[in-house]
């Protein structure tokens, strides 16, 4: 069977394995541009998987899976209907007339998930169980440091996923990373820590973070094995924020070389390391590579969110740090803000505990890598001769450009054709080679292709 009648799709693009997958991208790409409109009639499973030649049990699954989303329903004569909610516009679509005419651009910048599959069904009935439940001590003032239920749900989760050892006593329920490291600069200061060392190229975001709070920043170099030790030792810094299982933006793991060699120098400054485990779920070729937390608990703090499975807008994170800073990082937090509020924690919590979570992760994996190799096949295609790195795990991946050429100049030329891109250097203090950062989280193929295809045309065109 060559075509499908229904939105177009062609089954005979779909693989013989991750068919499930195939298909749920294809109609939520069909909902979120129009194409499929609040309110609509879907085909009943079994007319669909006949059309498509698939199993009914993948269409089935397709349909839970976006039900799972908020993005299908049941109907109440029987069947299933889109959501009746609004859905967001493609980017590459019209603007209806009452709109004015503004250009938006097609955004491949950021290591972003693809939001549009945040599991909305399942928060709420989260929230709704949290609700329910909740006591007259949940809905009082929260304790600074975190809801017990979701502190003992997070280092469970955190010790068989990423191996490290906290007890919930421990964790300490932040406002995301930014939280956790406002939160942190702060408690360094009074132990005579101003300065922090950071990796280049780095995170800008935690760059601007850090610089806010502290007096300066030190960079340090970062090659094929993850973050320059011994340059480290040169820069008289007692802190290093570091991304060790992937790097950002280059995706290198650190060898466990480095990490020894890192702890040692922790030891020998009297200092601390910063283990930002920002998207660590999302390794493609082997199983992800684990935390260093539990390898030198005294003098490593680790510090993540779920922004990168879940959704930013949650501002939900949370930091584990060493038994002497411990006692500190709580009361600022309480004097800061007095806390998180209650009752997300309690509606995560639930998601963790009844494997809501682990299911959307799985979820979502597929899907990532799905669109990973699809940016990869097009930068192959589009910028023959390019290196590409950090395609093994993430959401974002590095396109190597000749050294000749100024990547911040083709990424300013990207935008004026309504591709908005980060030019590697943006993320440089040192110097080094140009490149493009390019996240593929939450785009479909089709796009990703148009989008990239832009960029081999711009760098082709470069004297």
């Amino acid at each position: 069977m060559s075509g499908s009648n229904f939105l177009g799709l062609d089954p005979s693009t779909a693989p013989s394995r991750g068919r499930t997958t195939w298909l749920t991208d294809r109609l939520r790409d069909a909902l979120a541009t129009g194409a499929l409109t609040p309110g609509a009639r879907m085909p009943a499973t079994r007319a669909l998987a006949d059309e498509l030649a698939f199993s009914r049990g993948t269409v089935v699954e397709a349909y839970r899976r976006l039900s799972e989303e908020g993005l299908l329903a049941a109907n109440r004569g029987g069947g299933t209907g889109v959501a009746a909610i609004p859905m967001p516009r493609d980017r590459h679509g019209s603007s209806p007339p009452s709109e004015p005419a503004t250009r938006e651009l097609l955004n491949i910048s950021e290591g972003a998930p693809d939001l549009s599959a945040f599991p909305r069904a399942a928060w709420l009935r989260a929230e709704r169980r949290a609700l329910a439940t909740a006591t007259a001590q949940q809905l009082g003032y929260a304790d600074p440091q975190g809801a017990p239920e979701l502190r003992t749900a997070l280092a469970a989760w955190l010790a068989r996923s990423r191996g490290v050892a906290a007890t919930p006593g421990r964790v300490i329920v932040t406002a995301g990373v930014t939280g956790a490291l406002s939160l942190l600069s702060q408690v360094l200061r009074s132990h005579d820590i101003t300065t922090c060392a950071i990796e280049d190229p780095g995170a800008h975001g935690n760059r601007r973070i850090l610089g806010h709070w502290l007096d300066g920043l030190h960079p340090v170099a970062v090659d094929d094995e993850g973050l320059d030790v011994a340059a480290l030792s040169r820069t008289g810094a007692r802190a290093v924020l570091v991304t060790p299982a992937h790097q950002f933006p280059t995706g290198v793991v650190l060898s466990p070389a480095r990490r020894r060699a890192l702890i040692a120098w922790a030891e020998g400054v009297d200092g601390f390391v910063i283990e930002d485990d920002y998207d660590s779920e999302y390794r493609y070729d082997r199983a992800p590579v684990r935390a260093m937390q539990s390898t030198a608990p005294d003098r490593i703090i680790h510090i993540s969110s779920l922004s990168k499975v879940l959704a930013p807008a949650l501002r939900m994170g949370w930091m584990i740090v060493p038994e002497r800073l411990h006692e500190e990082c709580v009361r600022t937090r309480w004097a800061t803000d007095l806390g998180s509020p209650s009752l997300p924690q309690l509606a995560l919590a639930d998601m963790i505990e009844s494997g809501a979570l682990e299911r959307q992760l799985r979820s979502l994996r597929l899907r990532h890598r799905e669109r990973r190799d699809a940016a990869v096949a097009a930068i192959r295609r589009y910028l023959p001769g390019c290196r590409v790195e950090g395609i093994a795990a993430g959401l974002h991946l590095v396109v190597g450009l000749p050294p000749h050429l100024d990547d911040a100049a083709i990424a300013a030329q990207a935008e004026a054709e309504g591709i908005a891109v980060q030019p590697l250097s943006a993320h440089r203090s040192l110097p080094g080679s140009p490149g493009l950062v390019i996240g593929y989280g939450p785009h479909p193929s089709a796009r990703l292709d148009a989008a990239i295809r832009v960029l081999g045309r711009l760098v082709a065109t470069q004297p």
